[in-house]
């Protein structure tokens, strides 16, 4: 059995946010031991260089010192040293996110790939972790919340925890401090919700009671016969902050943020907006533990966490996992039909808002996502389509397509059960590997007999809208374009830069594109009227679409004049709307539903 690499980690100084980390190796290379941490997160495709946040770092062998030569921005080579190596370093800690760590007086966060140097060459070996306590009586009521195995730890305490491997080891996030827990069983699995942040009046026992719904559906869809879950145990962590909302898999928990308003409150048994985002975000990142976590794109399989990872299918396992999320939702009867088109009708804008769709495929999109999606700029609504929204898009056409075409004999709940039956189910107790373009496209083939290639090379590797409009009145859900009725309109996107009004995407084509105003101008005046950060609608609330008006703004510290005229229903507006009628078209909404 080969040497367990060990790690301590511990909260050194919260109120500097530093995690002190100790490395054991029994046995490290002859030739010098090389160390590297991660440059990026699964999940997250953007280069985050975690190395940067090292402060200090040595390592010793039998009380001497051992060299470090760093070879790179986030690798280090120990000189060859005949005893046990053991490296300390400090992690600067203050990167308020799911994709980092974070570390004050009210609490620490972690991810593994961010403090966790892996041992080149002993990555197969067990990992194990000693979670400690931060020394004063300020901590003592501090838990531990982690998917992570214990070893010589009680649930929810400090102590040893041990993960198979080192990607097992980065892929369970750690929170620690005073938090709010409730846990539930989902087809027998229990699944913890843990709640870091100060929110009042908490409805635990609601959120619980919704999570439960949300989750015995997601199993039930891929194990329909066995309700078997893919882990023994799930954790839900959510820091909640004032503004807020992130979410990031993993292969046993999610870690997420949002803000405190979206979380359910005791007595109040309506359904907000907030909360019901809430839920789709829970729903998203758990439907990831099919879906990427164990069903891979073969770029993933297994990540090199040096570089870039590129592939061209994020449109499946992020843009499904989109159409899944609120799908879910409705299916497990958390929300209603209406409330489900709503949240369709308002992607569907989205993705129709914006030109980038029409010069980007969604699998241009994912190939992409290292330089642009997570590098977004003013004018990534004109450049890009985002594989998330338009991706499902394409995963409700594809269903709608599949259902209409086999009159319900097929669905993309079938392409996906498949995917997980070939791909998913043994990834990591047998050896999986992961799913290539080509193969994607042979199953949607394979399973529901049809052919198509000609609808994945129009919405997936093209830049065709998916036909939605013509897809939905099948199945009873009116489809209408309100935009006649828009109000007149610069055809910007706006954000508050203190009391002032800053024009942070202005689209192409629209009247301050052809005016000459740009992105990052702050608009000051319509007509000499005054524009500030909250009322440039009630502004052009007086106009119609036709008018001219005069506007100025700010450029640097330049006062520019602009003349636009307005128009009125730039923006796409459409409205879905279930109706009763014909029955037909209703019994097969209520098929794809699951609704009554």
């Amino acid at each position: 059995m080969k040497k367990a690499v060990q790690y301590a980690i511990v909260p050194k100084d919260p109120a500097a946010h530093l995690f002190e980390v100790t490395l054991t190796v029994d046995a490290p290379a002859p030739d010098g031991q090389v160390l590297a941490l991660p440059a990026w997160i699964p999940g997250s495709y953007m280069i985050r260089e975690f190395a940067r946040n090292i402060v200090r770092i040595a390592a010793e062998s039998k009380g001497r010192p051992v060299a470090l030569t760093k070879l790179d921005k986030h690798t280090w080579q120990a000189e060859p040293c005949a005893g046990k190596l053991v490296v300390t370093y400090e992690i600067y800690a203050w990167d308020l996110s799911v994709r980092a760590a974070h570390l004050d007086q009210t609490h620490g966060f972690f991810n593994g790939t961010s403090v966790f140097l892996c041992v080149r060459g002993q990555e197969d070996a067990p990992h194990v972790v000693d979670i400690r306590r931060p020394d004063g009586d300020a901590y003592r009521t501090w838990r531990v919340a982690t998917a992570l195995p214990e070893l010589k730890a009680k649930r929810y305490a400090f102590g040893t925890y041990v993960a198979a491997n080192y990607d097992e080891l980065i892929d369970h996030p750690v929170e620690m401090g005073t938090f709010a827990l409730a846990t539930f069983k989902a087809h027998g699995v229990p699944h913890d919700i843990v709640i870091t942040g100060r929110v009042a009046n908490l409805d635990m026992d609601r959120l619980a009671a919704d999570l439960k719904k949300i989750c015995e559906a997601q199993i039930a869809l891929f194990e329909p016969k066995s309700k078997r879950a893919p882990m023994d145990r799930y954790v839900f962590m959510t820091m909640a902050v004032g503004d807020g909302y992130g979410g990031l898999e993993h292969r046993a928990s999610t870690a997420l943020i949002c803000s405190r308003a979206d979380l359910p409150v005791i007595g109040k048994k309506e359904m907000s907006d907030g909360y019901r985002t809430y839920l789709g975000l829970c729903s998203h990142e758990y439907f990831h533990t099919w879906n990427v976590k164990r069903i891979k794109p073969a770029a993933f399989a297994p990540y090199n966490l040096g570089t870039e990872g590129y592939t061209s299918l994020l449109w499946l396992f992020e843009g499904f996992t989109s159409y899944y999320d609120d799908l879910m939702l409705v299916r497990s009867g958390v929300i209603d039909e209406q409330q489900y088109f709503k949240l369709v009708a308002k992607a569907l804008n989205t993705v129709l808002r914006g030109s980038g769709r029409t010069k980007q495929s969604v699998a241009e999109s994912s190939f992409d996502a290292w330089v642009k999606y997570y590098r977004q700029d003013e004018n990534s609504p004109n450049a890009i389509v985002s594989y998330y929204a338009k991706g499902s898009l394409v995963g409700m056409g594809l269903d709608l397509t599949i259902r209409e075409q086999t009159k319900g004999k097929a669905t993309l709940d079938d392409v996906m059960r498949t995917l997980w039956q070939r791909y998913g189910r043994d990834f990591y107790t047998g050896g999986g590997r992961g799913v290539t373009e080509v193969e994607v496209d042979a199953i949607f083939d394979e399973v529901t007999g049809l052919k198509l290639k000609r609808f994945l090379d129009r919405h997936v590797r093209g830049t065709d809208d998916v036909p939605l409009d013509k897809l939905l009145p099948s199945f009873g859900v009116a489809f209408e374009d309100k935009r006649k009725d828009g109000k007149a309109s610069l055809g910007v996107r706006t954000a508050r830069e203190g009391n002032d009004c800053k024009l942070a995407n202005v689209y192409e084509d629209g009247p301050a594109h052809r005016a000459g105003v740009s992105a990052g101008d702050l608009l000051i005046a319509v007509d000499g009227v005054r524009v500030n950060a909250g009322n440039l609608d009630t502004v052009l609330a007086r106009y119609r679409g036709g008018d001219t008006v005069q506007l100025h703004a700010f450029r640097r510290d330049e006062l520019m004049s602009f003349v636009a005229k307005l128009v009125s229903g730039d923006a796409p507006q459409i409205a879905l709307t279930p109706e009763a009628k014909p029955a037909s078209a209703a019994r097969l909404r209520a098929a794809w539903l699951n609704t009554k």
